[in-house]
């Protein structure tokens, strides 16, 4: 896998995560419906591999985390 073979993508108004049930209502923090921190490996749109972090928590959904699990 290289770099050419990854894909990040923004969810600005949170569809995709809200399509994914991983939404996160922030309103208390004045930003609306957010998305829960998470990462997605997805083959020909497919998704193989979902890594959704604990609230507070930076590890599984890391770049270091998801890259040593491909």
């Amino acid at each position: 896998c290289g770099a050419q073979d990854l894909l990040m993508l923004a969810d600005g108004n949170a569809a995709f995560s809200r399509a994914l049930g991983l939404e996160a209502d922030a309103s208390a923090f004045l930003m609306g419906t957010r998305s829960q921190r998470f990462a997605l490996l997805a083959e020909d749109g497919v998704v193989t591999r979902l890594f959704v972090e604990p609230p507070g928590e930076f590890r599984v959904s890391s770049a270091e985390h998801v890259l040593s699990t491909i």
